[in-house]
């Protein structure tokens, strides 16, 4: 089982709260070949990381793996989410403050990569780094150095930096709003986590430990029907683990007193990897004999993408294919909102 944690913004965890390999459930050859790579980079304590994959394939657990499997163990495991922080916030949270450096800096902060102390410093969602601090992160990973925000001296830092990306990162250092030297930097050792379609093997062994997790929290003991491992096998799983746990938490409640969880239970018949054939009224870019601009075909792909995600601009990027910065520009040349 690869499982990535809550998307919120930062966590602090102490060897109490660590998840090892042994967490990672799953046979197939892609998530053991991955499982190999992370656990040989372990061993190198300061060797920098960069797990590439979808969303809920489970790359903090990989990262707390190589974590809790290096002799710095005993040190913290910091995780922030690039994605999760205001912009404004980010750089304070990194690196730190000192006292009045900005309006309500009423006190000395310490910064993230400081607090990680010789641990592990693990940034989810590097892509979405904002460009002004994209050269603070890249001398500090060559330096081992910070200095905080508004601070003259500079000090050491000693953590290990995982970082972790969707595999659009890639598209994002071609555009150009991610600098090449620190994609370089931090992509000394990579690990490509496999999505779930790509290893439908482990379907139902993820998905019977899920049902045992739940049966166990609701008390009565159940099992799937030949149905319901069906329907598990054909669904494209385009949420991945995290999709799949959720399916059979929903499905566990939906059953009941039932002891058998059956395909109805599941709730993924109906669905579709594809939103936009799953969004009624949406999807749907017409051309006219007479023609159409590309400008105004763009306009109205991010009009409905954001229609079909809601408003999530990080998932409306990825199934875009862009960057989240670039969407936003994108947005604000339309007049759009920025949720």
């Amino acid at each position: 089982m690869v499982v990535d944690a809550d998307e919120g913004g930062l966590a602090i965890a102490g060897p109490e709260a660590g998840f090892g390999f042994q967490n990672i459930i799953g046979e197939s050859t892609l998530l053991r070949e991955a499982v190999r790579l992370a656990q040989r980079v372990a061993a190198s304590r300061r060797t920098t990381v960069l797990l590439l994959g979808e969303t809920g394939t489970g790359k903090e657990l990989v990262a707390r793996g190589i974590h809790y499997a290096s002799d710095a163990a005993h040190e913290p495991f910091v995780a922030i989410n690039c994605a999760a922080i205001p912009e404004s916030l980010l750089e304070s949270e990194l690196f730190g403050h000192e006292r009045g450096a900005f309006t309500g800096a009423h006190e000395r902060k310490q910064g993230l990569m400081e607090l990680a102390r010789g641990g592990t410093l693990f940034l989810d969602e590097v892509h979405h780094l904002p460009a002004q601090l994209q050269p603070k992160l890249l001398r500090a990973l060559e330096s081992r150095s910070v200095r905080r925000l508004g601070g003259l001296n500079e000090f050491q830092v000693e953590c290990r930096i995982v970082a972790a990306a969707s595999p659009l990162l890639e598209q994002v250092v071609a555009s150009g709003e991610f600098r090449e030297d620190l994609y370089y930097r931090l992509n000394v050792f990579a690990v490509t986590l496999p999505p779930l379609r790509e290893r439908m093997e482990d379907v139902e062994l993820i998905a019977r430990h899920y049902l045992a997790l739940e049966t166990r929290e609701h008390g009565t003991p159940k099992r799937f029907s030949g149905d319901a491992i069906a329907a598990l096998h054909t669904h494209r799983w385009p949420g991945n683990v995290r999709e799949l746990k959720n399916v059979i938490e929903r499905a566990v409640i939906l059953a009941e007193d039932s002891p058998v969880v059956t395909a109805a239970h599941l709730m993924i018949q109906r669905r579709t990897s594809s939103p936009v054939a799953a969004t009624e009224g949406a999807g749907a870019i017409t051309i006219p004999a007479a023609g159409k601009l590309l400008e105004e075909i763009e306009r109205e792909a991010v009009a409905i993408t954001m229609q079909i995600t809601g408003g999530n601009q990080a998932a409306a990027a990825r199934l875009l294919g862009i960057s989240r910065p670039t969407l936003a520009k994108k947005l604000a040349r339309r007049g759009g909102d920025d949720r």
